[in-house]
Parts: C-alpha cells; sequence; structure tokens
C-alpha cells in the first residue's frame, strides 16, 4: 500500500472527479475508482436518451480514465437505496408544499455512506470526491470551508456529512480553479472530458421537466391536488391552478396569470390547496425558522447569537444575519429582507469561508 493510503474516489466520468482521481494518484495515493448508478430511466419513467452521471457513456469514460492510469474500478449500483429514500423524499416533499433538493439529501444519506460502506470493504482510508470545497480539523472537529473558486464553491451541498465521515473524506479540487482544472486535462491530454457539457439538473430529472416527473410517479396526482386558487396577499381569489405541487415559491414564469404587474409564488398552502400570489416586496422576508440542523465548526449554538452569512439556496451569494439556536432550531434574523425563501431548501451558516452549520428551511416570516 502507498505511504500515502489508499482512498476511494468517486466517479462520475466528469471533467471533476476524474481530475481528483487523476491528482490523487499523481500524489502517491493508491487509488480505486468507483462510478455509483443511482438511477434509470426506468426508474424515474422518461422516455429521452439516457444521459448524464449514469450513462453508459460516463461509465466508459471513469473506467477508461482508471485503465489508462493502471487503477482499479467499480461500478456500484445503489438504484435501489437511492430510489427509496431521495426519489421519494423528492415526490413527499412536494405533496407537502415544500420545495426539496434532493442533491444535499443524496449527499449525506447516500453516497457518503455508500462510499464509506465500500472503501471499508476495499481496505481505503479514505474517500475522495471531485466537488470543489475545502475541509480542515480545527479544535478536534472537522470544518467544511469554501473552495478557492468562489464561481465554483459546493461547501453549500455539503453541510449534512457527518464528522466521522468527514474525518476520511478528501477534496482535492477545492484548492483550485476550474479553469486550472480545465488546464491539467488538457495538459494530459483529456480532450474529450473539456469538451463534454456539464450538466446542472437534476439526475434522475434530466429532463428538467419535474411536473411530468410527478405525474409519472404518483398516480392520481392531477386528481389529487386539482381545483385549487391562485390568491392574492390580501385573499382575492384571481385564477385557478394546475395544484400546488406544480409550483415553488419565488416562481414567476408559468403561472398563467396577467395581472398588469409582475407576480411571483410567495407562498404555499398545502392544506387549502391555495398557491399565494405577490409582488417582489410582498416576496421578501427578514427572518425564517431553520430544522433538522447539522453541525460542524462548532458542537452546538446554544446559548449564543452569531453575526453569519447565510445562503439560502446554491447560487445565493448569502446575505449578513444574526442566528440563535433556540431547541433544536435556529432562528434567523436577516440584516436585510431576503426574496425567494423556500420551505424544504437548505439554509446554510458561513463564517468567513468555514461552514458553522446546515438545515432545513421550515418556514419563512416577517417581523
Amino acid at each position: 500500500m502507498s505511504k500515502k493510503g489508499r482512498v476511494l474516489v468517486a466517479m462520475s466520468g466528469g471533467i471533476d472527479s476524474s481530475l481528483a482521481a487523476v491528482l490523487l494518484h499523481e500524489q502517491g495515493y493508491e487509488v480505486i475508482g468507483m462510478t455509483m448508478k443511482t438511477w434509470d430511466y426506468e426508474t424515474s419513467g422518461g422516455t429521452s436518451k439516457e444521459t448524464g452521471c449514469c450513462s453508459l457513456d460516463s461509465i466508459n469514460d471513469a473506467r477508461t480514465i482508471a485503465v489508462n492510469l493502471g487503477f482499479p474500478h467499480y461500478i456500484l449500483d445503489i438504484r435501489s437505496e437511492f430510489g427509496d429514500y431521495v426519489i421519494d423524499y423528492f415526490t413527499d416533499e412536494y405533496l407537502a408544499g415544500r420545495t426539496p433538493n434532493p442533491c444535499v439529501l443524496c449527499n449525506t444519506h447516500i453516497k457518503w455512506d455508500a462510499l464509506l460502506r465500500r472503501a471499508d470493504k476495499l481496505g481505503c482510508q479514505y474517500i475522495a470526491t471531485g466537488h470543489y470545497a475545502q475541509v480542515r480539523e480545527q479544535n478536534g472537529r472537522y470544518v467544511i470551508y469554501k473552495g478557492i473558486d468562489d464561481k465554483k464553491d459546493q461547501s453549500y451541498a455539503l453541510w449534512g456529512i457527518s464528522q466521522s465521515s468527514l474525518s476520511r473524506t478528501l477534496f482535492p479540487l477545492g484548492q483550485f480553479h476550474k479553469s486550472e482544472i480545465r488546464e491539467m486535462a488538457l495538459e494530459r491530454d483529456f480532450h474529450e472530458l473539456v469538451q463534454k457539457s456539464e450538466s446542472y439538473e437534476i439526475c434522475f430529472v434530466p429532463d428538467n421537466d419535474y411536473r411530468g416527473f410527478l405525474k409519472r410517479r404518483i398516480n392520481g396526482l392531477e386528481e389529487r391536488v386539482e381545483g385549487g386558487n391562485f390568491v392574492l396577499e390580501n385573499g382575492t381569489v384571481v385564477g385557478q391552478h394546475q395544484g400546488y405541487p406544480f409550483y415553488t415559491v419565488g416562481q414567476r414564469k408559468g403561472l398563467g396569470i396577467a395581472l398588469g404587474y409582475p407576480v411571483y409564488v410567495t407562498e404555499i398552502r398545502k392544506d387549502t390547496n391555495e398557491v399565494i400570489l405577490g409582488t417582489d416586496q410582498e416576496l421578501s422576508r427578514n427572518g425564517m425558522w431553520v430544522n433538522q440542523l447539522s453541525f460542524l465548526k462548532y458542537k452546538t449554538l446554544e446559548g449564543e447569537e452569531l453575526q453569519t452569512v447565510t445562503k439560502v439556496r446554491y447560487k445565493d451569494r448569502g446575505t449578513p444575519a444574526k442566528i440563535t439556536q433556540i431547541g433544536d432550531r435556529i432562528k434567523v434574523l436577516f440584516d436585510q429582507p431576503v426574496a425567494s425563501i423556500a420551505p424544504g431548501q437548505a439554509a446554510v451558516f458561513y463564517q468567513g469561508n468555514d461552514v458553522i452549520a446546515g438545515g432545513w428551511i421550515e418556514s419563512s416570516f416577517n417581523l
């Protein structure tokens, strides 16, 4: 075994995970590649050509890298555990009137657990992924902090990883910009990797039609949720919607409503099958509650009021906010109103570049 140790690298076949494996191999780790098949169109009910991280082409691309560099590569079929957990969660959240974030859930409850179980069987001390993030040990805690490429930083999606899992996790791309990774790939003659387009879709909804996915997934969905009202913040009914699971907080396009001024979905009321509409000002909130917490930098925040930068979605640049832990929830008070706070999405709290904690948005409010 290498002096650096043996590492199991999650390889999707894309440029980032491939270069993660290449860099670790060059640094002297004993690398084993593993491609996880999480879904297929038979599972999701789609009819288009299979693309993305679980396609045969992507699996073959990952295997080709491993063969060329002389390290083993395996395929891990986790469709059953992925479907039971992630896809069921996805549909249940929309039926509950929330907006799910399946990628965060998959990272924290499926991929890391699956990788670590196989790492143990293969005698690997570490696992690694191609995420643009970093991890360090500080005061007995493993802290995730931002990758240096601010445009590619993926720390937001990793807040739920446990301390024990982080102690064995490597992020070899966190100290590089994406442009540097592309240059490294070209220097190693991986031209096809550089030319591959990146997918930002949910892997099991590759056509981005989540409404169609829900209809295929849930028998009789339209009958269960049809006939609801679009309602203004003042209670005025202004039209009929197609079913509350088909809308998300912050949505403007595709409403089919013309009021002479822009309106957005500001709230979804599952119990009355109402979708509430409002102006951009009515869409903003200055506070929220966050539950199902995961702590990284500190064991707990109880008894403290901390000034943070809080992100409410992946592409959010973050807003200064004071946070206070009250029992098993965190109360967030933003320094300025924030638009499109969607229950079901992740909230992540930062001190500088460090992730303090994260959780799921339960509700938002105005003081």
